[in-house]
């Protein structure tokens, strides 16, 4: 559902350089020693966006960003959506041309004078693409979900009067936020805006590691992954740290148990917040911890979509609109058609229903993915990499609920007549074509699948 203007704030990211230009001494931005005011970031950021345009970036125009985590970092991101160019995290332009920004480039940016005196206006159009954000399975080809500026221009994270209850409760506890990974992406940059729009600083985790990061730097706030969340509940039941400054933990990226969701909030208090999304629409649904404490029963769900979210359940599958969600699969019609449907709706291959108080309960995938370590894997592109070994007849592989990773992946494989194939070499092999995230934890050899009645291989038969 796209927007049609930008409403109240103006075109992204005008809301984000309007409160920084206003901010002052307010701290912004911290890494390590080093600590920006609203006004040293407002000022970097117009540096940044001038040095854009003097290397020919215009509205419409692709920015690829190589860089890490830093103050800078996050300056010429925002500068790259004030000038109206549509931005990359990394590798979702390819092919398209644009500028790439590395740390080099970045240096080179940051020395040039701004304009005197002169507001940096955002410049985006409403109709252009904002960003494309890639989207790493493991099909062997990557997707760039492609956003506008219009979509950018209706997300809620930089407008407090848009808020949900969910986030305006999650929003109160980020005060200081910690950062890590890209901040290009769509979840670090949505929380990092949500934190800034709530008064809180973002704090670079270097190394961010859990509960170290917490820890060292006093952090309120967090977004963390299933297997970083589980090893962290067993971490605090055997050796607890110092987790008193922690007020909210933002569990993505896997699906979460019950048990293991009520397990997070008795070890480590009412900080976990739950929340289903997905990258082509933002959020959908979030759990607050008061909620999920009121009544065990919303732990087997994700929660009420919130305002301004509309929910279709179209025989057993979840479709959602939302108002930033994406609008294609840059280079993709085929699957953009299958995807992004009638009347702005997306489908979102997620099997649902709604529970007796209208929240969402999310009972299976219409898509053959595993989560791991919140990395999409794709169980058909692991078949038929095992198949390909000389060695393999039949490969099926299933994922199921893991502590350390989210969800692991369990590969069954019926040998071809007269060979005995090698686990290790099988796994190395798909790690090799896929990823690590792609190899199987498991690999268990029989003689024949499971059928259903359909006559098709019963892969929820299938036990590792």
């Amino acid at each position: 559902m796209r927007a049609d203007a930008p409403g109240a704030g103006g075109v992204w990211p005008q809301p984000v350089l309007d409160l920084l230009a206003k901010g002052g001494d307010r701290p912004v931005f911290e890494h390590g020693a080093r600590v920006l005011s609203a006004a040293q970031m407002s000022a970097l950021i117009g540096r940044c966006a001038a040095g854009l345009r003097a290397s020919g970036v215009r509205p419409g125009d692709g920015v690829e960003l190589r860089l890490g985590v830093t103050p800078e970092a996050f300056a010429v991101i925002v500068a790259a959506f004030a000038v109206g160019a549509c931005v990359s995290g990394g590798g979702g332009l390819a092919g398209h041309g644009g500028l790439v920004v590395d740390e080099a480039r970045l240096a080179a940016l940051v020395a040039t004078p701004a304009p005197p005196d002169e507001p940096l206006i955002a410049a985006g159009r409403l109709d252009d693409m904002a960003r494309v954000i890639h989207t790493s399975g493991s099909t062997g080809r990557p997707k760039g979900c492609a956003q506008t500026y219009a979509a950018m221009s209706a997300a809620w994270a930089a407008h407090p009067d848009r808020w949900p209850p969910a986030i305006r409760e999650l929003a109160s506890r980020l005060h200081r936020f910690l950062v890590f990974g890209s901040l290009s992406s769509q979840v670090m940059l949505e929380y990092a805006t949500l934190s800034l729009a709530a008064g809180g600083t973002l704090v670079v985790a270097d190394p961010p590691g859990f509960p170290d990061a917490i820890v060292r730097h006093r952090a309120s706030a967090s977004v963390i992954t299933v297997g970083k969340l589980n090893k962290l509940v067993r971490g605090q039941r055997a050796l607890p740290a110092d987790l008193s400054s922690l007020q909210a933990l933002m569990v993505s990226g896997s699906p979460l148990p019950a048990a293991r969701l009520a397990e997070a909030l008795d070890v480590l208090g009412p900080v976990v917040f739950h929340g289903y999304g997905q990258t082509e629409t933002g959020m959908i649904a979030m759990l607050t911890p008061q909620e999920m404490r009121d009544s065990p029963a919303a732990l087997f769900t994700v929660g009420h979509p919130p305002p301004g979210v509309d929910v279709s359940i179209r025989d057993g599958e979840l479709y959602v609109r939302t108002p930033a969600q994406a609008s294609l699969y840059l280079d993709d019609p085929a699957e953009s058609a299958d995807v992004f449907v009638d009347d702005g709706w997306v489908r979102t291959r997620d099997l649902a229903e709604l529970d007796e108080r209208g929240r969402l309960r999310l009972v299976g995938r219409a898509r053959d993915v595993i989560i791991v370590q919140a990395q999409l894997v794709y169980a058909g592109a692991v078949e038929r990499v095992l198949t390909a070994a000389p060695d393999v007849a039949e490969a099926y592989v299933v994922g199921r609920p893991d502590d350390d990773t989210g969800e692991a992946v369990h590969a069954f494989v019926v040998p071809a007549r007269g060979c005995t194939p090698d686990a290790g070499i099988l796994c190395a092999h798909v790690a090799a074509e896929l990823g690590p995230a792609a190899a199987p934890q498991t690999v268990t050899f029989i003689d024949d699948v499971p059928v259903a009645r359909s006559g098709k291989p019963d892969k929820s038969a299938l036990s590792p």
